[in-house]
Formats: structure tokens, sequence, C-alpha cells
């Protein structure tokens, strides 16, 4: 019964982890898709929640049904040979790009805040990696089961923060001039946008798994975790609109409110989510690669890493705005094909 929970939790932790990524610590994605739109950001994040839930349960167990071995198993599943493997060959670019993304935010992390230069920081983020993916699914699980309940910690001290400041019933009455159309786009948009990408580890996560009940389980925890952790973010933001707006990192003006000890934490978590969604990208690229080329996994790890690498010499925030729209727009086309899939016979 005790292996059965652990299993259910590493799940959970490892979803939580592969979705919420770095946009949840600095506070941007929840502001963006959320917060700035006053109090429909509650609505839309139970929205949100019920979506990770119903679509992140269907990935995983049609990864699953099918022993898919990497995503493109699960496109060609989904949308036929054709159409799978263009969506697979896009996303295999992308997620390079995300994957330098996220290297280059690394190194940015250790040079504005731990006085490390940015060269280095990249160099130690990318051996870090390669050591710990030569253990595969185990490595991104056990790295999610520690930085996890990390970030639920430092969600339930927001939390508590929040509801003993003046003013934190504002996500109930916040307005919004904003339309109420993209408010009501903004949940289909960023759950596109993160169940695509967190295609990469959940997609052989769920084929590990052969219990549907520990897959379902797993997913409905880590869902509601997931909005939970929105909530938060939300409410905290909410008392401090629309000046929040203004900062780059939301949170970090936040966290700074409630000591030393506590923005400390806050700085070691972006990095760790940085670095959970870091691994996961390269393991899925790994197996996306070794099936098309069948080289070692430890070889094709250290080539993706060195090409992350010189990716990661344009810098953080180009990079950043240059890639995520793209693939915010290609995100919802996948959505609204797995919404639509009928697979009846893997209905829980």
């Amino acid at each position: 019964m005790m292996n059965r929970t652990g299993k259910v939790l590493q799940i959970a932790a490892t979803y939580m982890g592969t979705v919420v990524g770095a946009g949840f610590a600095t506070g941007q994605e929840i502001l963006q898709f959320f917060t700035r739109y006053g109090y429909w950001g509650t609505i839309t994040i139970a929205i949100a929640t019920a979506m990770f839930v119903w679509l992140g349960t269907k990935m995983m167990l049609i990864a699953s049904e099918i022993q898919a071995k990497s995503y493109e198993d699960l496109n060609k599943a989904l949308f036929g040979d054709k159409i799978g493997k263009l969506v697979s060959h896009f996303m295999l670019v992308v997620l390079m790009g995300v994957t330098a993304v996220m290297l280059a935010g690394a190194g940015t992390i250790f040079y504005e805040n731990w006085g490390i230069s940015y060269q280095s920081g990249l160099i130690i983020t990318a051996m870090a990696c390669f050591f710990l993916l030569r253990k595969g699914m185990k490595a991104i699980l056990t790295v999610n089961s520690i930085v996890v309940p990390l970030m639920l910690l430092f969600t339930v001290i927001v939390v508590i923060d929040t509801f003993q400041t003046p003013g934190s019933s504002k996500f109930i009455t916040l307005v919004s001039d904003l339309s109420p159309w993209a408010a009501w786009a903004s949940p289909f948009l960023y759950t596109a946008f993160n169940l695509s990408m967190s295609q990469a580890v959940l997609v052989p996560l769920g084929a590990e798994i052969a219990d549907r009940k520990l897959i379902i389980a797993g997913s409905w925890i880590g869902s509601i975790g997931i909005g939970f952790m929105l909530l938060a973010g939300h409410f905290a933001l909410s008392v401090h609109m629309p000046g929040i707006q203004q900062y780059a990192i939301p949170m970090g003006g936040i966290a700074r409110q409630l000591g030393q000890g506590i923005q400390f934490i806050y700085i070691f978590l972006i990095f760790a989510e940085i670095f959970t969604t870091l691994i996961a990208d390269i393991y899925g690229l790994t197996l996306q690669l070794h099936e098309r080329l069948k080289w070692s996994r430890s070889l094709l790890t250290f080539i993706i890493l060195i090409m992350c690498y010189l990716a990661s010499q344009i810098g953080f925030g180009l990079l950043l705005a240059t890639l995520y729209p793209l693939f915010g727009f290609v995100s919802m086309g996948w959505l609204f094909l797995i919404i639509r899939k009928k697979m009846t016979k893997l209905q829980p």
C-alpha cells in the first residue's frame, strides 16, 4: 500500500514540477494568463485545473496503452503517421529552443543572484543535468520529489501572508478593462502551452506505469496541486494590483516583503523549477533522438547540452521572446486535436 502511495505521489510531483515550471516562481505566467483579468482569474484557474486533470490523465493513459517510447509515438497515435511526424519534427526544434531558454535562465540566476559568472552557471547546470540524466526517469522522479514539496512550502507561506495582508479579498472584487473573451481564452492557451511542452516527460512517464489507477490518481493529485499553486499566486498578486505589473519578476517583490530567509528560498525555487523543466526536456529530446538515430543516450544527452549551451549565448530574454509565442500558437492546434480525439477504450 505504501509503495503504491509513493508511486502516486511521485507521478503527482513529476506532473506538478513539469507543468508549473519557472513561470510560477516569477509570477509572470500567472499575471499574464489570469490575474490581469481581475476576478475572472479565479474562475479561469479552475477551468485550467479541470483541463489539466482531463487532458493530462488522457495523455498519460494513451502513452501507457500504446507503450509510447517518445512523444512522437503519441502524436502518431493522435494525428496519424504523416501529421504526427510533422508535429514531432516541429516539437523537436522548439523543445531544443525551450531547453536553451531554460539553460540560459539558470545561467542568469547564477550571475544575478549568486555572484557567479553567466558562463560558469551554464557549465555547472549542464554538468549537473548530464550526470543526473544518466539515471533516466528515476532522476526526474527523484528531483521532483525534492523540489515540489519546497514549491508547496513556499506556496503555503505566500497564502498565509496574503490572508494577513489588508485587501486580501481583492481577488474577488478586482476589475479589468481587458476583453472578457481574452479572459476566457486564457485557460485554454495556458493549458495548451504547458501540456504540449510537458509531453517530453509525461509521455515516457505514462508508458512506464502499467497501472491505470496509479496514473489517474497521480494526475488528479498533481492537477489539484497545480491549481492550488496558481490560485495562491493569483491571490498574492491581486492584492498588489495594478502596481505589481511593473515588475519583471512580480513574485520577487512579494518575496522581499517576507524577509531574507524567504527570499533565499524563492531564488533557489526559481532555479530548481528551471532545472526540473530542463532535465525533463533533455530527457524527452534524448528519447526522441535515440529512437531515430539509435546512438547511446549518454552521447545524445551530451550533444543536446552542447547545442543548448551554444544557443544560450544568445541570452535568456531574446530566446524567450522569440520562441514562446510561436510554440503557444502551435500548442492551441495540438490542444484542439487531443480534445476531439476519441479513445473510448482508454476512458477511466
